[in-house]
């Protein structure tokens, strides 16, 4: 899976209630996604667009366990997270709901840079600034979790071809 899009770019400790605002929690999912980020950028969910990708910097995701952190980001149409680091919880909960999230110490990139993602090599490149970072790399067996739409629909397929076998 290669990915490519045009990057929104956030500062460290984005929390998961800047993700998805505690008061919208028990809205409809798009209304919450209306306002994701709004604390940090208050034009995000308006400029955003699908296949878009968010970087951020250190600790992307701290907070609650909140699966609608990353509901909202693809409610919203982001294609994928990059990140100096990622907070656990965050992290596998991006690729149990579909989410690609690469963890890249030392990605750099500006907003409306155009990056491609490489998950199974571990690679970012931002063409628009002719630079590669080399990022962890996501393991084949959850890239097939993320190419599913995350892990209900992985299992469910895995179920269903057990049961035809």
């Amino acid at each position: 899976m290669i990915l490519r899009g045009r990057c929104h770019v956030f500062g460290d400790q984005v929390d998961t209630d800047a993700l998805a605002p505690g008061p919208y929690m028990r809205k409809p999912l798009a209304e919450l996604a209306s306002h994701c980020l709004e604390a940090v950028d208050p034009r995000f969910a308006k400029d955003v667009r699908p296949g878009d990708l968010v970087v951020a910097g250190r600790g992307f995701g701290i907070g609650s366990s909140r699966e609608q952190a990353v509901q909202a980001l693809l409610q919203l149409g982001v294609a994928a997270v990059v990140a100096k680091s990622f907070a656990r919880i965050f992290y596998r909960n991006a690729l149990n709901l579909g989410l690609p999230a690469l963890a890249c110490p030392e990605v750099a990139a500006n907003p409306g840079d155009e990056l491609e993602l490489r998950p199974l090599e571990g690679l970012v490149i931002n063409h628009t600034r002719g630079i590669r970072h080399a990022a962890e790399p996501i393991p084949a067996a959850l890239m097939a979790v993320v190419a599913a739409g995350g892990l209900m629909p992985w299992l469910e397929a895995r179920l269903a071809a057990q049961r035809r076998a």
